[in-house]
């Protein structure tokens, strides 16, 4: 079984495993008690806090822990638009393909009253920071745009973007769950203000995130109750989990440099193998995108027919992000890059990791193949296309 769907969520690896079975036997008191037990977990927490501020570049401080990246994308997000209101600016710029704990957020702000400016990604799904700028107004108090995205892998040029909202003095934030562990990320010298992220898209544990907040940033609660996380966060932390997502960071910040490279250049064989299928064409740039992110479509094949034959050949994958699996709809990313709606319907995400091997990439480029091929068969837009009663888009 080939498993090719990173970006939906990784293996826990043993360090992250050991860890939290390990504290689950032992540090399993409230961090907020004052006794022994209490204050032990309390110091596995703030060491965890301390390890992850020092892989992004930040203060202790200034990293809050979440339930996982929506949470965090939501207070975040949340937080400047009362601070934005406060001084009577509701406006907000970020990118048509957001992920949905973005979007869905800011369109509970239009309903509030707020307006949002979301900007073009342009076919190769990158955005530009002088249009960041150009959009940017007197009463702008936001700009938030992903580190790198969740379906086609595209990473953004953050410390441009967030030089830009600097020089402007426009809070930036960036929705950081697919780069954190997988690209190094200094949020000083990327000019980053607000940055989400989530433990299972590393090889930590689902359920458990964080969000760093620049100190001088007040956060807006979203769960009201004790006075954890500074009382910016109430509910008892999850120790075992943040101290499992802890190490699993620092594991992954370890070997960074080495396995980008080796993952990338693995990426880029997939890559040229599935370039050879007629009528495909690759999602988002070829080499500004996440090491492990492989994104095509197929023209005249329906995406979930696809993925459904490559997990009974025992490639498992995805046609866009786990979040909106059920969606019968195409692919919100694909169409903001211009894919018109019968392209991108025939998509296919293949997110991999260090553990793929070359032979792994050899049988998925077989049987994507061979698959496509099949399903083009008996497909009446084939048909079509092949007669000449349609025209070619790939």
């Amino acid at each position: 079984m080939i498993y090719a769907d990173n970006a939906a969520t990784t293996r826990m690896c043993d360090a992250a495993i050991t860890t939290m079975t390990k504290l689950m036997r032992e540090v399993w008191g409230n961090p907020s008690s004052l006794y022994t037990h209490g204050q032990n977990a309390k110091e596995a927490l703030e060491e965890a806090r301390g390890e992850i501020a020092g892989v992004i570049g930040a203060k202790p401080g200034e990293v809050y822990f979440t339930s996982g990246g929506s949470e965090a994308d939501n207070q975040a997000i949340l937080t400047a638009a009362k601070i934005g209101e406060r001084k009577e600016k509701k406006h907000i710029i970020s990118t048509a393909f957001e992920h949905h704990a973005v979007l869905h957020t800011l369109a509970r702000l239009e309903k509030e009253g707020f307006e949002v400016t979301l900007l073009d990604v342009h076919e190769n799904g990158l955005v530009s920071p002088d249009e960041v700028e150009a959009a940017i107004r007197d009463d702008t108090c936001l700009v938030t745009v992903m580190y790198a995205n969740n379906e086609i892998g595209t990473i953004q040029p953050i410390r441009e973007i967030g030089e830009v909202c600097r020089r402007r003095n426009v809070i930036f934030h960036t929705d950081a769950v697919q780069a954190v562990g997988h690209v190094r990320i200094d949020v000083e010298a990327d000019n980053i203000d607000m940055l989400s992220a989530s433990g299972h898209k590393f090889n930590g544990p689902k359920g458990v995130g964080f969000l760093y907040a620049r100190k001088g940033i007040a956060l807006s609660n979203l769960i009201e109750g004790g006075a954890q996380e500074r009382g910016k966060r109430a509910g008892t932390e999850n120790v075992p989990a943040i101290a499992a997502m802890a190490a699993a960071l620092r594991e992954k910040n370890e070997r960074i440099d080495e396995t980008v490279a080796h993952v990338t250049a693995t990426r880029d064989r997939l890559i040229d193998g599935l370039s050879k299928i007629p009528h495909s064409v690759l999602n988002g740039d070829a080499h500004k995108r996440l090491p492990g992110n492989v994104n095509f479509c197929f023209e005249g094949i329906e995406g979930e027919s696809l993925l459904l034959l490559l997990d009974d050949r025992g490639i498992q994958a995805s046609s866009g992000s786990a979040c909106t699996s059920g969606s019968l709809d195409p692919s919100h990313v694909l169409l903001a890059i211009g894919r018109v709606h019968d392209v991108a319907h025939g998509s296919l995400r293949l997110s991999i990791d260090e553990e793929t091997s070359d032979d792994d990439v050899d049988y998925i480029v077989k049987n994507v193949a061979e698959v496509v091929e099949y399903l083009r068969g008996f497909s009446p837009v084939w048909r079509d296309l092949q007669a000449g009663k349609r025209e070619f888009v790939l």
